[in-house]
């Protein structure tokens, strides 16, 4: 493997410390080792919780003191991580360091009077200090919110969780009883709802030993064990570096749940490979954010959203992880596909396998990664300990590491520790001021109204409303994370779906993974923008890359929120027909998509070679229709038609003939350095 990642990908990691270095500060050995503290005393406090240890004082402690504890710990490190602006100083400037004081003073007064702020209702009626207390508290939290995911997330925060205030000025179909500031901001801090409403009970509970895990697989080089496994098994076939990328980003992304830092963790690798056999640098970073941005809603783990998911459904986390397997294997096949008839149309080869690593070398070298990972799985699906199943996975991992090569040193293990540090505290940061939004809406209650103000403006029609939703969901997805944007429509948009007579889990699905498009779609494709810089090319041109790309992703969330069955919601007889048909529709969409069917070749340029592949796209979206339902057909209807649409197709292609050889790799490869 040194021939894929030597030279090249040296120089495709310099675009990438300088995102990081833009993103975070570059902090002196003191400042690292005050994060190291803080993120430890964080672990510390949520083992302490989570397992019920009592380790400190004897007791568990009220979980609201856990909250304020750990959510100031979280926010301090906010303040450390993320500069205030590009200008900044890249040392901590003097008023972070009073901000965090301030911090530090604030969540300490309210952990001390969790019991009395839970017994006498203070979000309802808190004593002068606290009241004030709540309003500098909101300003930090939206700050911090800023810092970790930008100015959109600011924006947003602002003026909803500043909604309550202004309610009665607003027009009838919007407004509300209105609130004055200072009750808004103890609503905010001191309730179960806002600050401390679901998404950061996910996250101390849930998300954050996942997180954990995630980063103790990358520094002990669980990244490269699956790089290098995904050589091994697919690096020689045609177009195999692509392949490898979708099976390695995949797999990280599951894990990460994290499109950027998944491209920045495998695209170093997977790019340069890519190149060397053909594919053009666009094309090869448009594959990367598709393959890291499905790893979102690819099980067992699938980040943060997956957890929020569950608490909003009342269900378990395995329930939702069971219902992507099918959305999440449609997408891979289709992104399979896609790349197999693109390499085969350029007739790209794979690498040879004198250079690719050994099947058997590689499991001998990172077993106990897949080790690792079957028993997080078992305590996942079997034992259902969702809250401390990340932690005894992350322990395991830990120190069967140190029996081996890849044992981590003291420098490198404090390395850990500070990447810990900075993914911890930018979730909490976003997350918490989130939480703010759910306060505004929920207050006020006016979440109910939005919905059916949605439902009347759709006329009744699931089509339209789905529509609006899918819109909606991707222009938040555009200036928030996935998760951000999840929570947010989950409380909105939702509702709304699930009033109109849809599957409650499907719907929640299709917001999230119309909130996900983003990542791959411009004008701000944030996934294709960061395998753009790894492959040094255009950002634009590889958005457009991974749109094409991505294009299937399109279609999906309408299959299934029309099909439960894709979310194995019904029999296991409906579940096996609607993902069959499903699973051909989407090969003969990818067809279209790239103009090439396996098996039959080429489809053809110019107008008739569109029309050809049009066809076939239609076919493919009509053998993935339900049957029955909301449209009503029977499913012979359906396969009949798909039938007779492909055979047109065929016989068009037959008849016009207009469908060129394959060009030759050497000759692509030649063009393409022109």
């Amino acid at each position: 493997m040194s021939d894929l990642s030597d030279s090249s990908s040296a120089e495709v990691l310099k675009p990438d410390r300088r995102i990081e270095k833009l993103r975070y500060r570059e902090l002196p050995h003191r400042w690292r080792m005050t994060m190291a503290v803080m993120t430890a005393c964080s672990i510390a406090l949520a083992i302490n919780q989570i397992f019920n240890l009592g380790f400190f004082v004897g007791y568990v402690m009220l979980d609201s003191r856990y909250m304020y504890l750990i959510t100031g710990v979280m926010l301090s490190m906010v303040f450390i991580t993320f500069p205030g602006s590009k200008h900044s100083p890249d040392h901590v400037p003097w008023y972070d360091i009073a901000i965090m004081v301030v911090i530090g003073v604030i969540f300490s007064y309210f952990a001390f009077y969790a019991e009395r702020i839970v017994l006498e209702a203070w979000e309802y009626t808190a004593p002068p200090v606290g009241v004030w207390l709540a309003v500098v508290t909101w300003v930090i939290v939206m700050e911090a919110g800023r810092r970790a995911g930008g100015w959109p997330v600011f924006v947003i925060v602002a003026i909803f969780s500043l909604y309550p205030t202004f309610a009665d000025l607003l027009p009838d179909v919007i407004a509300a009883l209105r609130i004055s500031v200072t009750d808004a901001a103890i609503f905010h801090i001191m309730g179960a709802e806002s600050l401390f409403g679901i998404p950061m009970q996910v996250f101390a509970t849930l998300v954050f030993g996942f997180l954990v895990f995630g980063v103790s697989l990358q520094f002990t080089g669980g990244g490269s064990f699956f790089i290098n496994l995904a050589f091994a098994l697919l690096g020689h076939m045609r177009g195999g570096p692509a392949k490898v990328s979708i099976f390695s980003s995949g797999l990280m992304g599951s894990m990460s749940g994290g499109p950027i830092s998944n491209v920045l963790t495998t695209g170093p690798l997977s790019i340069p490979a890519m190149r060397r056999v053909g594919f053009s640098k666009e094309y090869a970073a448009g594959i990367e954010a598709c393959a890291s941005t499905g790893g979102v809603f690819m099980p067992p783990v699938m980040g943060a959203t997956a957890f929020v998911m569950a608490s909003f459904l009342n269900i378990s986390y395995v329930t939702v992880a069971v219902a992507a397997i099918v959305p999440s294997v449609l997408y891979f096949f289709g992104l399979f596909m896609q790349i197999d008839a693109y390499a085969a149309r350029k007739d790209l080869k794979g690498l040879p396998k004198e250079e690719l690593p050994k099947l058997g070398a590689v499991f001998k070298d990172g077993w106990y990664f897949i080790a690792v990972f079957v028993a997080l799985i078992w305590m996942l699906v079997v034992l259902q300990r969702e809250a401390v199943a990340p932690f005894y996975a992350t322990g395991l991992l830990l120190v069967i590491n140190q029996f081996t090569s890849h044992r981590l040193s003291l420098e490198k293990f404090m390395q850990l520790v500070a990447q810990m540090g900075k993914l911890l505290a930018e979730l909490a940061g976003i997350l918490a001021a989130i939480g703010l939004i759910i306060g505004g809406l929920a207050v006020t209650g006016i979440a109910g109204t939005i919905a059916n103000d949605l439902v009347y403006l759709a006329g009744d029609n699931v089509v339209i409303l789905l529509v609006m939703g899918a819109l909606t969901s991707f222009i938040l997805g555009i200036g928030m994370t996935v998760t951000a944007a999840y929570i947010f429509l989950a409380i909105v948009l939702v509702p709304a779906l699930t009033n109109s007579g849809l599957d409650p889990l499907a719907s929640h699905m299709f917001v999230m993974y119309w909130g996900m498009l983003s990542f791959i779609t411009p004008p701000v494709a944030l996934a294709a923008f960061a395998a753009a810089s790894v492959a040094q090319v255009s950002p634009m041109r590889a958005g457009i890359e991974a749109m094409r790309l991505g294009a299937i992703i399109y279609f999906v969330p309408f299959f299934f929120v029309f099909n439960p069955a894709l979310l194995l919601q019904g029999t296991a007889l409906e579940n096996l027909q609607a993902f069959s048909t499903a699973l051909v529709g989407v090969a003969l969409v990818s067809a279209a998509l790239q103009g090439y069917l396996i098996g039959i070749s080429n489809l053809g340029t110019g107008p008739s070679g569109i029309l050809v592949r049009l066809l076939v796209g239609i076919s493919g979206l009509v053998l993935a229709l339900p049957a029955g339902g909301l449209f009503g057909f029977s499913q012979l209807l359906l396969l009949g038609l798909a039938l007779a649409l492909l055979i047109i197709a065929l016989v068009l292609r037959r008849v016009l003939g207009n469908h060129p050889p394959p060009v030759n790799q050497g000759e692509q490869a030649s063009s393409m350095h022109q």
